[in-house]
């Protein structure tokens, strides 16, 4: 590799991280994660030798192909770099990383380009679920310029509309895979919840905080820390994910009362440091929570009548609106969101 591994780094949503096209990585997974530490430069908690931002938000990376599925324009499989562990993962997705992966695939030519907008079909790996994200592409060419802005991101940038459908259960298997609104965790009321995204929602109150403090607060409280990852590693396998311990998921996210006229307030663990903000598929399962009646998030949630229902999810750098469609029964079946993205470098990495 002295050569140097062609490679795209993006901003997607609150995210970010290398771009690659599949085929110009090894294809034996193990060769594979070895080049991507070595990317990162983790293990280390400052990634000091390589080009992860020290935090697990800017230690991600995004594999694309084209797809042979009928009706669907690429593959996009999300690979979550450790920071201070040599471990990579894959058995979660990534929404906020999503919302470049249409800009990337036009970027490489793998989508012909459409004048004005240009709709994307992206299969996701880790879940094998389906979104569509709408590019803004003028004159033909991808534009990251435009008046959205998403909290979490400083400025503005291009819209970048994402609609998912059929994402109950998309790494447990059900919407609800213990089978229960309401689980008792070390005598705590949890909800173990996947539309998009393995989250067990708990009341923040159950949990001895108010659930406003800040990201700083939460990571120094070792004792916090401690029961959120004894609830963790006992629903793992009732959630049907298996042994957790070296994974990023389940999600767990604490909720209390909205504080800035949201939907509900969040403050999320992925798994073992507070959340800048909260991931998109995981805010939309939380907002499938806050619409499931008798859950650990619905008593709080302050949900207006509005068809889509807008829920306004609070985080705590801001917010994100996840954009919800229910059936005349009141079961949630679809959710959109509106991120942006933008082309940080395009060129090569370097690994020896």
């Amino acid at each position: 590799m002295s050569d140097g591994l062609s490679c795209m780094w993006m901003r997607g949503g609150t995210s970010k991280g290398g771009f690659f096209l599949a085929d110009e990585l090894p294809s034996d997974i193990a060769t594979r994660n070895a080049l991507l530490l070595r990317v990162m430069g983790s293990p280390d908690s400052r990634q000091i030798d390589g080009m992860g931002g020290a935090d697990p938000l800017t230690s991600k990376v995004a594999i694309i192909k084209p797809s042979a599925r009928q009706g669907v324009d690429i593959d996009y499989l999300f690979l979550q770099v450790f920071v201070d562990q040599a471990i990579v993962g894959d058995a979660q997705n990534c929404g906020n990383m999503l919302a470049a992966v249409g800009p990337f695939a036009i970027e490489r030519g793998l989508v012909l380009a459409r004048d004005d907008e240009t709709p994307v079909s992206i299969f996701m790996e880790n879940t094998g679920q389906i979104a569509v994200a709408r590019v803004q592409t003028p004159s033909g060419n991808v534009s990251y310029t435009g008046s959205a802005r998403i909290d979490g991101v400083p400025g503005t940038a291009s819209p970048i509309p994402i609609a998912f459908r059929d994402t109950a259960g998309s790494s447990c298997g059900a919407l609800l895979p213990t089978g229960n609104v309401i689980d008792m965790v070390d005598g705590v009321e949890v909800t173990c919840i996947d539309n998009g995204m393995p989250t067990i929602v708990m009341r923040a109150a159950d949990m001895g905080i108010d659930g406003d403090e800040t990201r700083e607060a939460l990571d120094a409280d070792d004792e916090l820390k401690a029961r959120v990852e004894s609830i963790r590693l006992q629903l793992g396998p009732r959630m049907n994910l298996g042994d957790v311990r070296a994974k990023s998921i389940p999600k767990m996210t604490l909720v209390s009362s909205p504080r800035a006229g949201g939907t509900i307030a969040t403050r999320t663990f992925i798994p073992h440091r507070c959340h800048a903000s909260i991931g998109v598929l995981g805010a939309v399962s939380v907002a499938t929570a806050c619409m499931l009646p008798g859950s650990c998030a619905t008593a709080l949630a302050r949900v207006d009548d509005e068809t889509p229902a807008q829920l306004r999810i609070e985080h705590p750098s801001g917010e994100l609106t996840v954009l919800v469609d229910t059936d005349a029964s009141g079961a949630v079946v679809s959710a959109a969101v509106v991120r942006t993205a933008r082309k940080l470098f395009d060129g090569a990495v370097f690994v020896d």
